[in-house]
This record gives structure tokens, C-alpha cells and sequence, in this order.
């Protein structure tokens, strides 16, 4: 095992040319990559020192532990109306915040009112919060929403920009396009983990891994027999 940081990837033949920032250069038939995402941060403040304690991204990671409690979203659109149904089973003490003009549709805000969860369109000024552990949510217009916990799901971008040097596809919404044998768009690369799903799951990530590791031999055995 080396540990380096790989500064450059290229494809020549069936041989990929690997360069290090420490100066090491390495050639690979197969390349895996599991750099994982990056999460991108609005510009709320304090969104950011509660991300991952209070302020949450999945709630089937995170549901039962804030299960009950007063709840907000922010979100808009499809995606907030999606994420709403969802937490709605978890907690009926549950608020959107669009951060701006709605984007849902009047069939979506009935629906919404129908199970009492309130949508606010007013800017957020900020979150307000004890080490992360969020205590109220504040809009531009002063209001103050006291609540337990937060859902949110920020834009991503890759942690790694390799995939792209290499001509890798991506798909709509960031993550680099895999097949069911996690291969990418381009022969030889490999893609496992959060950078190749949306699913942010220990569990599916080592399936994957397993799953990636299991077709790179087998497709090193074909190649080399």
C-alpha cells in the first residue's frame, strides 16, 4: 500500500499512467476510485456547524433519533415536497422553509396543508445553535421558528476530479455514471462508495467496494489468461 496524493491520471493503450504530488508515478491496468463527495455548503450561517449534528440529510440515518420533535426543511420544489411526505412519518410537528419564492405546485401546497405542515418563503437569516445542536431557526423578516432538528440536502461536488481527467461520465446530479458492476463510462475505471450514489450508506458503499473488487479480478483474469 502507498499513501500519496494522485495528482494526475491518464489513459494510454490499456495502461493508465499515475502520477503523485510527491513525485512517484505508478501504472495500473484497472483503476477504483472511492474519493467520496464533497458537501457544499448556502450561505446560511450556521448551517455548516450544525451539518451532520443537528442540521441532517437522510432521515432514514437520522429519523429516529429526532423522531417526534419539532422539525424544519429546507428545501423547494419537487424535492422539498418529496423530502416533506418523507419526514411526515417520522414527526407531525413538522415546518418547510423554501428560502425564497415556492416553487411547489398548488396541488403540492394543498397537499402539505392537508397534513398541517406550514411552508415559510421568507429568506433565512440564519440558524441559531449551541456547538451544533440547533436551537431555532431565524428568518429575514425576524421570525423566530424554535425547532430540534433541521433536514437539508446541500448541492455536492466530487472530491476528486480524476474521473473527469479521464473522460469518466457523470450523471445528472454529480455522481460519476456506474454500472450494476460499479464500471464507469470508460474501460478500466471503476467508481464505489458516495461518489457513485446518492445513497449514503456505510453498508452499500463496502457492498459496492466488494462488488467493484470481485469484476476488477475477474475481468484481470480474462485479460491476463
Amino acid at each position: 500500500m502507498k499513501k500519496g496524493l494522485v495528482t494526475q491520471a491518464r489513459q494510454h493503450n490499456d495502461v493508465f499512467n499515475i502520477a503523485t504530488l510527491e513525485g512517484e508515478s505508478f501504472t495500473a491496468e484497472k483503476l477504483l476510485f472511492s474519493t467520496g463527495i464533497i458537501d457544499v455548503m448556502p450561505d446560511i450561517p450556521g448551517f455548516a456547524e450544525c451539518w451532520g449534528i443537528s442540521v441532517l440529510h437522510c432521515p432514514y440515518c437520522h429519523g429516529y433519533e429526532v423522531r417526534s420533535q419539532p422539525t424544519g426543511i429546507i428545501a423547494n420544489g419537487d424535492m422539498a415536497f418529496e423530502y416533506a411526505k418523507m419526514i411526515s412519518t417520522r414527526t407531525k410537528q413538522l415546518t418547510l422553509f423554501t428560502n425564497g419564492p415556492s416553487l411547489l405546485s398548488e396541488q403540492q401546497l394543498h397537499k402539505l396543508q392537508q397534513h398541517n405542515i406550514a411552508v415559510y418563503e421568507k429568506d433565512i437569516k440564519q440558524i441559531n445553535h449551541n456547538n451544533g445542536i440547533l436551537s431555532s431557526l431565524e428568518l429575514m423578516d425576524g421570525s423566530i421558528h424554535n425547532l430540534k432538528a433541521v433536514y437539508a440536502r446541500p448541492d455536492i461536488k466530487q472530491h476528486c476530479n480524476l474521473p473527469q481527467q479521464l473522460n469518466c461520465e457523470m450523471t445528472e446530479t454529480g455522481y460519476i455514471k456506474v454500472d450494476a458492476f460499479q464500471a464507469t463510462t470508460v474501460e478500466g475505471v471503476f467508481a464505489a462508495g458516495d461518489n457513485a450514489t446518492m445513497f449514503r450508506s456505510l453498508a452499500i458503499a463496502i457492498a459496492d467496494g466488494n462488488k467493484a473488487g470481485a469484476f476488477i479480478d475477474k475481468q484481470l483474469i480474462q485479460d491476463n489468461f
